[in-house]
């Protein structure tokens, strides 16, 4: 094999590669939203999950794309597992699409679908010609790719080592294998269909053996999805092991199939001559019978999955963790469709902080009120977690920012991170409030009837502020206004409690160290009320976004 060979081999699959992740991204930017909605308010109907999640995928082009979605919304508790059958299904239905794309015979054109992508990315400032420049220009590069690739495979024909090994693939086992580790690698069906059809056209390989490749790419592909399961719940692990078994077992049938039926010739006949074509036709047959298949069980399937991996209830038990969100996530490892899992995890994440928080500001006063320390420890583990909570939302939402092509999804993202600071400083402000406690025990501060009267206000008033809040959800213009007053509510309190303060000052009701501690906590409940009219306002923002 020469240097040439190798370098034009390369280069071929670099564009080809780097065409469909344009396209892709360009896809699922121009979608927007709206695809993300479709998936999250999907029925239990199965017919429709199965017709969602194939148009989902073929929009995207990726099933993988599409399944670490749905392992993101059954980690979030916004599907459940059952629903989860029908979609991953529709999404094996879906990833063909690209396989055909790859089929039509646009070498030729390529270079001018690739001129007018760049034209409308180069010469239009509108975020819009510039989704749709990357779909056209992407298609293009990918045709150009897969031209360079073909053409620099051709030598390999005269190749008595190449053509043994792709000879070996009539081997069930081995072809198989060879295509599951290689979508393994490279994450990404819709590419290893490309390249198979790539060697196809060149000759170096034909149909009969190509099936047995196609068929361990199905089972390779479930690999992005076991990836993004990882340091999620078990109902998200359980998405990716209903996915592995729908791809094995098709494998199981086809391969059975391939081997005592004229199956292969029979597929080959509908597209004379077109060896890419005849692939794309095997792939979409494949994945269209299975599913067809399979749907009457898909909810034992489900059953099975939730057999092989039953539920722990004492599994990580008094941990800090994050529920909805994986413990890390590094750059390489964003793809398609992540930003809408983290959007979905992100909030249920700080709907999880935001009860701390509120159990923790409910505490804080109570210990204040009782003069002791019994509840400062309990208090000081919840801030704690919700410090890691604060550190491990936030770095999400970084790496998103860096990432993130929907300028909405952006602006709700930037809400979120806000939101996880003020609800920090909320934890904070509770802490400070409990750790006067020692204080109080230290030098045996006693207050009067009015200030104890005053703190249970406080309680009170901050309380049926964060209630209005802890669900993180949008708010409209009433439920804005009502936080609004409460935060008012809680700065005329804390004037008015000052001047009482300082009367019973004057008239000696308490004593300086007592006088002190009080302000400080009259301080603290007034931040406390800032920081949830800042939430609110985050919170009022996104209800304007969303409709």
């Amino acid at each position: 094999m020469s240097f040439t060979l190798v370098l034009g081999l390369l280069g071929g699959l670099a564009l080809f590669l780097y065409g469909m992740q344009m396209m892709s991204q360009g896809l699922e930017a121009a979608a927007g939203n709206r695809m993300k909605g479709i998936l999250e308010k999907l029925t239990a109907n199965r017919f429709l999950g199965v017709a969602v999640g194939a148009g989902i995928t073929a929009i995207i082009q990726s099933s993988s794309a599409t399944t670490v979605m749905v392992v993101g919304f059954v980690n979030s508790g916004l599907m459940t597992l059952n629903q989860a059958v029908w979609i991953i299904m529709g999404a094996n239905i879906g990833t063909t699409i690209t396989g055909q794309l790859v089929a039509l015979d646009a070498g030729a054109i390529a270079p001018l679908f690739a001129f007018i992508g760049v034209a409308l990315v180069v010469f239009f400032k509108k975020v819009t010609f510039h989704n749709y420049g990357q779909i056209i220009a992407g298609f293009g590069i990918l045709f150009i790719g897969m031209e360079m690739m073909s053409t620099a495979m051709e030598p390999l024909r005269d190749s008595e080592g190449f053509i043994s090994l792709m000879t070996s693939f009539s081997n069930p086992l081995l072809g198989i294998l060879a295509g599951a580790v290689f979508t393994a690698i490279i994450q990404s069906s819709s590419a290893s269909v490309g390249i198979l059809q790539a060697l196809a056209v060149s000759g170096l390989i034909g149909l009969d053996n190509a099936v047995f490749v196609l068929f361990g790419q199905n089972i390779g592909t479930c690999i992005t999805a076991i990836l993004a399961s990882i340091g999620t719940s078990r109902n998200a692990k359980r998405t990716t092991i209903i996915h592995l078994m729908f791809n094995i077992i098709g494998t199981i049938i086809f391969t059975t199939v391939c081997i005592l039926t004229p199956l292969t010739d029979l597929v080959e006949s509908w597209t004379p001559g077109r060896v890419a074509a005849q692939i794309a036709n095997m792939h979409t047959l494949f994945n269209v019978t299975t599913t067809l298949l399979l749907l009457p069980f898909g909810n034992y399937l489900a059953s099975l999955a939730r057999r092989i991996l039953p539920e722990h209830s004492s599994e990580d038990a008094g941990v800090q963790k994050l529920v909805y969100l994986k413990p890390v996530m590094k750059p390489d490892e964003y793809a398609i469709g992540t930003s809408s899992i983290i959007m979905n995890s992100v909030s249920s994440e700080l709907k999880r902080m935001a009860e701390m928080v509120r159990t923790n500001v409910g505490e804080s006063f109570d210990a204040v009120s009782s003069g002791t320390t019994t509840k400062l420890a309990d208090v000081a583990e919840r801030e704690d977690y919700i410090d890691f909570l604060n550190k491990e939302i936030s770095r999400y939402i970084s790496n998103m920012m860096i990432h993130e092509t929907n300028a909405g999804d952006l602006k709700k993202i930037n809400g979120y991170f806000r939101i996880c600071t003020n609800l920090e400083r909320i934890g904070d402000h509770a802490m400070n409030i409990c750790e006067y406690t020692q204080l109080i025990e230290e030098k045996h501060i006693r207050f009067t009837p009015e200030a104890m009267k005053e703190i249970a206000d406080m309680k009170s008033a901050s309380l049926k502020c964060m209630d209005s809040i802890s669900d993180i959800s949008p708010l409209d213009l009433d439920g804005y206004t009502e936080v609004a007053a409460l935060e008012q509510k809680i700065d005329d309190m804390t004037k008015a409690f000052r001047d009482n303060q300082i009367i019973r000052m004057r008239h000696g009701a308490c004593d300086n160290d007592g006088a002190v501690l009080y302000t400080e906590m009259l301080t603290d409940f007034e931040r406390i009320g800032d920081h949830m009219l800042n939430i609110a306002q985050e919170l009022a923002a996104e209800m304007t976004e969303t409709k």
